[in-house]
């Protein structure tokens, strides 16, 4: 009986990491998911994405692009993506390569400039030319914002929802961390590092069962044999955070653009590693918001007290309203 309860369990053991991969082979996603494959510094790589169609074909605007942070997937914009749906608009959302359900490459030269062009491409791929409207959240608004810059006839208007990178981080005094320093960070995670870690920077420690996905679906990362290579990708994309910022080019953004931030939000990297004075002077978003809007030339700004840094998940509907109306006055 012992051994047959021990076989029992090593071949669930077995069944479960076979389950566990790092491109989210075991999640369902919300819309039916594309493969976007392309070459890119000498190798084959696949962009998964979501192409949402709008409700209303005939009158159909222009559609919006929705680029993820960095400790999620495209995947936590189901509702977002819904309610553009609803709204008459056509959404685009990738996994960027690194993340979510895309290729985890095993050597990439990560740049947001990179980043932007495998994202242009794939919308050429999807058949959109035209303008888009962008919005970015996290590192997604770093992205959104290079994306405006070197696509500024395609971007239609742009959306920075609680972006990181609106501080130098390094002009501040954060001094550099070695990517061997990163990688060796994110071996370490678990699933109860990653929730403490959520529950303390995103949600004032306030939990809610909507939030465990985002804890799951980074913690599904850890459980596979391939999660070096997952580790080293996330270790990569952290040196491109802190080595390329986008704040001192805020005012070369000629397109609309509105700022969302959750006015709760902490968020800054490498904040563990500096003094007690100079951690309490990194990520006031309050002040950073404000700054922003003050050096991008046609910004609006939401403040939403109260809020976090994840304000469309944490408050759908304060982030959604004024987001939907900034969009339908920003159309042509």
């Amino acid at each position: 009986m012992f051994r047959k309860l021990i076989s029992a369990i090593v071949l669930t053991s077995a069944f479960a990491a076979a389950q566990t991969g790092i491109r989210l082979e075991h999640v369902t996603y919300p819309f039916p998911e594309k493969q976007f494959e392309f070459e890119s510094q000498q190798q084959s790589l696949e962009m998964c994405y979501m192409d949402l169609s709008s409700v209303d074909t005939v009158s159909e605007k222009a559609p919006v692009l929705l680029l993820h942070g960095k400790n999620f997937s495209g995947s936590y914009f189901e509702e977002t993506a819904r309610k553009l749906s609803e709204s008459g608009y056509r959404v685009i959302i990738p996994d960027q390569i690194g993340f979510g359900k895309s290729s985890k490459p095993a050597h990439y030269q990560y740049s947001f400039q990179q980043l932007a062009m495998n994202t242009k491409a794939l919308l050429e791929n999807a058949g959109i030319k035209g303008n888009v409207h962008v919005l970015g959240h996290s590192m997604g608004g770093m992205l959104a914002t290079r994306f405006a810059l070197m696509y500024p006839d395609q971007t239609l208007s742009l959306t920075l929802l609680n972006p990181i990178g609106l501080e130098d981080w390094k002009a501040k005094g954060v001094p550099y961390q070695s990517i061997d320093r990163w990688y060796a960070s994110e071996l370490g995670k678990t699933a109860a590092k990653i929730r403490a870690y959520q529950l303390d920077a995103y949600y004032d420690n306030q939990w809610k069962a909507a939030y465990d996905p985002w804890v799951e679906q980074l913690a599904s990362f850890t459980e596979s044999p391939d999660y070096p290579r997952m580790a080293w990708n996330q270790a990569l994309t952290y040196d491109m955070i802190f080595t390329q910022p986008v704040v001192d080019e805020f005012p070369r953004l000629k397109m609309p653009v509105l700022l969302i931030i959750g006015q709760r939000d902490r968020t800054a990297l490498g904040k563990g590693s500096v003094s007690a004075e100079l951690r309490a002077q990194l990520g006031d978003y309050p002040a950073l918001g404000r700054a922003a809007k003050a050096a991008i030339p046609h910004a609006e700004l939401v403040e939403l007290d109260g809020i976090g840094h994840l304000p469309h998940i944490e408050s759908f509907e304060r982030f959604f309203t004024p987001y939907v109306g900034f969009l339908d006055q920003s159309n042509p």
